[in-house]
């Protein structure tokens, strides 16, 4: 049974949400985050990366960076840049990108969910990557990046959402990277005791996007139970900031791959030892695989479509299966020599946004080969949740983004 609740939102005026809301995070270096903000002073990035009010030589990690984010947090609500709502209601949120739409759920989900594994996870998370966001959160007492949820679709649910999409939008802009943002709220009372029930009906629900926010606001508020000794469970901290997606909504791009060399190999060598796991042939254009065991290599200015053989699949388990997987484990490691892609930087990851382009330029700027892959599917996320497993490092690469400072939730 899972615990989706509404909440009493912060969020920026209408008229200035579109200078606000912010790619997440982590998403931007230090100077393209300075860059960003020189040129949008009212985005919500000044606070998320809070260092880019001070010059390079203080550490981005400082404690004086933290407290500033809280300080600009604080005047931009005493300005009148940020309104809080009177009631707990539920908003949604839809995201438009070339002509596509996806329309979630902005809500709180519960910290004993997670903690319960109602919310499945299916990546590590990094304890550096975690204290960063910990510190954020529990300085600025505010979860202001939201979490990526996923969950099979409810006709239930459906049928709310459209029904209040054909009232006004409150929020209703296109980004200046051309994505459409629509946001309404959700405050009939039946309503939101609809969406309530309907979620308490369903025992899995799943991290998309955002492993790393989703642990720190957990760990959060596990924190300040442990502060408080009128704990009672109902406190703002043991929720997090969550937009929810029926699976049917979502799309995953491809997360493709580059290599820096080939292991000692000659170009003749490599090609040979791929063909004991994998055909190959020759293509005249940039390959985009078209099904799963399918995958593009760009290698000497020449593209090659290359096919997984079937025994590479046969019997495995949720995660052995998955077209990153069998690269990884029959060509990646045994022939590139690339034992742990978390940490070789020898391997570059790109996000299908930059298109096969990039992985030619890649190669063209020094690389050595690079690898175009067929997307991993949503319902490939769910087994691998569902089985208790783990995928393999950039498996998924979601868009559009969700915008941090658009929603923000107290605690």
């Amino acid at each position: 049974m899972a615990t989706i609740k509404p909440f009493q939102c912060l969020r920026p005026r209408p008229d200035l949400a579109d200078r606000v809301a912010a790619l997440p995070y982590d998403v931007y270096n230090r100077q393209e985050a300075k860059v960003e903000v020189q040129r949008e002073p009212l985005s919500f990035l000044k606070i998320d990366r809070a260092e880019t009010s001070f010059d390079d030589s203080v550490d981005t990690y400082a404690p004086e960076v933290y407290a500033k984010a809280k300080e600009l947090l604080e005047k931009d609500i005493a300005e009148g840049v940020y309104e809080r709502d009177k009631d707990q209601v539920y908003y949604i949120y839809e995201l438009t990108m070339d002509g596509r739409s996806q329309t979630g759920l902005v809500a709180c989900a519960s910290v004993d969910d997670y903690v319960n594994s109602v919310i499945k996870k299916h990546e590590n998370t990094r304890e550096d990557k975690e204290i960063d966001r910990i510190t954020h959160v529990d300085t600025c007492s505010a979860q202001t990046g939201p979490i990526f949820l996923a969950y099979r679709s409810q006709e239930a649910i459906n049928v709310i959402v459209e029904k209040n999409k054909k009232n006004q939008p409150i929020y209703d802009f296109v980004a200046v990277d051309g994505i459409g943002h629509r946001v309404w709220k959700i405050e009939d009372g039946q309503d939101v005791a609809g969406i309530q029930q309907a979620f308490e009906g369903l025992n899995q629900i799943y991290i998309a996007d955002g492993h790393h926010r989703a642990a720190s606001a957990v760990k959060v508020g596990l924190k300040r139970r442990k502060e408080n000794p009128n704990h009672n469970g109902g406190e703002e901290y043991n929720f997090f900031l969550s937009v929810l997606f029926p699976h049917d909504q979502l799309m995953i791009m491809d997360y493709n791959r580059s290599v820096r060399d080939l292991n000692g190999l000659s170009q003749e060598e490599f090609l040979e030892k791929i063909q004991e796991n994998f055909s190959l042939e020759k293509s005249s254009k940039p390959v985009k695989p078209e099904a799963k065991a399918s995958f593009g290599m760009y290698l000497g200015d020449q593209w090659y479509k290359l096919t997984a053989k079937e025994e590479l699949y046969a019997g495995k388990d949720a995660v052995g299966s998955l077209d990153v997987a069998v690269l990884q484990d029959y060509l990646l490691d045994p022939v590139l020599g690339i034992k742990d892609p978390r940490t070789d930087d020898r391997i570059e990851f790109i996000g299908g946004i930059r298109g096969l382009g990039e992985l030619e330029k890649r190669v063209k700027e020094g690389m050595k080969v690079s690898f175009s892959m067929y997307p991993t599917s949503i319902t490939e996320l769910f087994d691998v949740a569902d089985q208790n497993l783990l995928m393999p490092p950039k498996s998924t690469w979601f868009e559009p983004k969700l915008r941090s400072g658009l929603f923000i939730h107290e605690i």
